[in-house]
């Protein structure tokens, strides 16, 4: 199979389960919030990615502890700060509901995670595929734009009829601002701890499965960040006792389920990233998330957050529409 179609099937497959993981936040009660997040942070942050990593990379810990401190301490650095942005984005699902908490922060995190890496790359300007990134970028935020106005149309349409709480949507929408932004450093921090990968890649592991060394580093930066806020909540709101509420299995699952399905999509994005080469963090990241919006906003309809909104659901498909022109301008960028 040829590297770029094998490449882009890895990328349109995490998009599924970028796309599909928050669905989880949706069962969060009976437990606490951050009885919730914490479980879902050991498995996504923790569990998951090292079990996989030390799966393929045997010598995972050497590979680590021999690469330049400099490195590891930026690649955790992104990734604490990418922490504060997954934490935003719990609350806004909360405020907005998917469609617009995606919309907003997908779109910031992909346009923002993909420009910053290219930029790092030697003579980025002079790239023949510089201008076409720079299209599909913009296009990526024109469609962003667009399904984000169709969710907030969607909730006005919905508050008339006394569904939801008009008030919450302006507030949602600014954490979600905050969130999209500092998501954007996840992939920051991905790209800048290439030499970890470069180092599990010199053990004779490939290049795919030597991404999870990097990631592996990140997701520490991340899981201090996100374990320490939630283990600050249960002692500020006294709320250890949330995981032993009765009838809480439901959530229990959804916590692991979106735990998983989270790095699923990371773990192969980055086998998928590792196959188009340098430009693979650039490319391959808005790519990811773009169709994870499209993904999210199927989940969204199918759990009737679209219901009785005819004319904002036909704005989102017109959305949508736009941001599968601009993965194809972004996939058709690698080519050059």
């Amino acid at each position: 199979m040829d590297s770029f179609v094998l490449a882009f099937a890895l990328v349109l497959f995490a998009s599924f389960f970028q796309g599909t993981f928050g669905l989880g936040m949706k069962y969060i009660t009976p437990l606490k919030w951050e009885a919730w997040w914490l479980v879902y942070s050991v498995i996504a942050m923790v569990l998951f990615p090292v079990g996989w990593a030390l799966l393929v990379v045997p010598d995972l810990w050497e590979v680590i502890l021999s690469s330049p401190e400099e490195v590891i301490f930026m690649a955790m650095l992104f990734g604490f700060l990418w922490g504060i942005g997954g934490i935003l984005f719990g609350v806004s699902v909360e405020y907005t509901g998917i469609s617009i908490t995606y919309g907003i922060v997908m779109g910031l995190a992909a346009s923002v995670g993909s420009i910053i890496p290219f930029f790092q790359i030697q003579d980025a300007f002079s790239q023949p595929s510089f201008p076409v990134i720079m299209i599909g970028v913009g296009l990526l935020l024109v469609g962003v734009f667009i399904t984000a106005l169709a969710g907030i149309n969607r909730d006005k349409v919905r508050a008339s009829a006394s569904v939801s709480n008009p008030k919450s949507i302006g507030k949602g929408v600014a954490i979600a601002v905050t969130s999209g932004v500092l998501s954007a450093l996840l992939n920051v921090g991905f790209s800048n701890a290439s030499a970890v990968a470069e180092a599990a890649a010199d053990t004779g592991v490939s290049p795919q499965n030597a991404s999870l060394a990097a990631w592996v580093v990140v997701l520490v930066g991340a899981f201090i960040m996100n374990a320490g806020y939630s283990i600050s909540l249960l002692f500020r709101n006294n709320s250890w006792s949330s995981f032993g509420t009765a009838y809480a299995g439901k959530s229990y699952l959804w916590a692991i389920l979106s735990g998983l399905f989270w790095f699923a999509a990371l773990g192969v994005y980055g086998q998928g990233a590792a196959l188009l080469g340098d430009l693979g963090p650039v490319v391959g990241w808005p790519i990811l998330l773009g169709l994870a919006l499209i993904i999210s906003n199927v989940w969204a309809y199918r759990s009737g957050e679209w219901d009785n909104a005819k004319k904002p659901f036909r704005q989102l498909l017109k959305g949508l529409a736009v941001l599968i022109l601009a993965v194809c301008l972004l996939g058709y960028a690698n080519y050059l």
